[in-house]
Parts: structure tokens; sequence; C-alpha cells
């Protein structure tokens, strides 16, 4: 199996590469830009998989494709917000958001082994992805959620959240008044519907909304613990992984 990385940062590029041959596969090829990439294509087979940055040092990786036909799976690595994600997912196209999660990978590459071995070819519209990405159309968000309690039903608005967490199997979200409330969706979901400018998934269990951090503390292994509002049922830590990402979105 042949696998390369297109990653304009390097040491990026090395640290998938040591994750992906951690699993069991070989990453044959490092490339690291647009021109980098469309001379190896010329001279070389098609790999069967391509870990793919969308933003290179010399432009979009789409350009390699302008020039360039491909023939190979891909799986998109990508810093890019969970709006434009759906580009992706419209396309059934596998992604991994920056930084990169270890166990995502592993679902990744799992489900490349098995379209691999049905011989399945995926026929990837890049022209409709990039138009996707690049000029989005007008961006629409939750502005509330409809919640059975008992026999009633409640509105909670966006303004009224302070945060979502999962426990148990189970997805919660919890107001400004310290009241929780069960939901009938993931995480994963709510990521793809909350504005990114208000709403962070600091971790694994906890989506935060900025205007209810009341304090962010120095937190051991190099991580943050992020004080709420009123939500004490459980320390709420900023991955290692995202302590920069979380940063930059705090602004």
């Amino acid at each position: 199996m042949n696998i390369i990385i297109i990653e304009d940062e390097k040491p990026a590029a090395r640290l998938l590469q040591r994750k992906v041959q951690k699993l069991g596969l070989q990453v044959n090829t490092l490339l690291h830009s647009v021109e980098e990439s469309i001379h190896w294509f010329n001279v070389n087979p098609h790999p069967d998989l391509i870990f793919l940055d969308i933003q290179l040092s010399d432009g979009l990786s789409f350009e390699i494709f302008e020039s360039i036909t491909i023939k190979s799976a891909v799986i998109f690595t990508t810093a890019y917000d969970e709006y434009a994600l759906r580009a992706f997912k419209l396309n059934s196209i596998d992604y991994l958001l920056k930084p990169i999660d270890e166990d995502d990978l592993t679902i990744a590459i799992s489900k490349f082994k098995n379209q691999f071995q049905q011989n399945v070819v995926s026929n990837l519209d890049f022209e409709a992805i990039k138009r996707m990405l690049v000029n989005p159309i007008e961006r629409s968000y939750k502005k509330r959620f409809t919640i059975k309690t008992g026999q009633q039903i409640k509105m909670i608005t966006i303004e009224e959240v302070e945060c979502f967490y999962s426990e148990n199997k189970g997805t919660y979200l919890h107001t400004v008044d310290n009241r929780n409330y069960l939901l009938d969706t993931t995480l994963e979901q709510l990521e793809t519907e909350l504005n990114p400018q208000d709403f962070y998934r600091v971790s694994r269990k906890f989506i935060v909304t900025m205007n209810a951090i009341k304090e962010i503390q120095i937190f051991s292994n190099s991580r943050l613990k992020v004080v709420l509002q009123t939500y004490k049922e459980d320390e709420v830590i900023v991955a290692r992984e995202k302590v920069t990402d979380f940063k930059d979105w705090l602004g």
C-alpha cells in the first residue's frame, strides 16, 4: 500500500507520518508544496492514499488537481472551521481536523482500508469542494433548542447556553441559570451547528461558549482549566493539543 502526505509544515508532516506508521502503515513520501506535488505526480505512480492539507505554502492544494487527474483516495487534514467541513461531509469525503487526534486517525484509516479491500473508487469533485470552501454560502447557525421536560416543551435560546457536555453516552446542555438538559444529539453534530466564533470544543467532553468563561487557569501537562460561571460538576480542561488553537479562538 502506497501512502503519501502533502503538508507544508514539515514537523506536522513528520508527526502525522509517525502516527500513521504506528498504526502499521508505511508512508513513503512527504510533499510540502503545490509545485513539488505536481512534479512528483508527473513522475511517480499515484499512491493508494493521500493525506492532504488544504492550505500549502504556495497555494491551495486543489491547484494540484487542476493539473493532475487524481486516482487516489484522499483524507483531508485541515484547520478549517466546522462549517467549511460540511463540504467534505456532503461529498462523502473523510477529513481530520487539526490537531489530529489519534482515535480519529484510526477510524479514518479503518474506513479507507475497508474501501481499499472492496476496491471502492471515490470520484471526487475537487472543483465543487473548492468552491464551497473558498466561497461558502451564507452561514446559518443554531439559534435555539427545543427540549422535552416531562409533559412540556421548553425553548432555550443560544444566549442561555453556558456549555455542552457528554456524560454516560448522553449529551447535555447546561444553562446560565445552572440547569442541565439532555439533548437528542452528539457533540460532533453540535460542532457543525454552532457559531465557531462563540463556541469552542475544548475537549472530547466539553463545548464552551466564550461569554460563560469566568477565568482560565494554568493546569498540569501544559493544559488549561476553564472556569465557567455556573457549571461546577466537573473540571473543564482544554486538551493539550487544543491549547494553541483555543488561545487563538479567544483572540
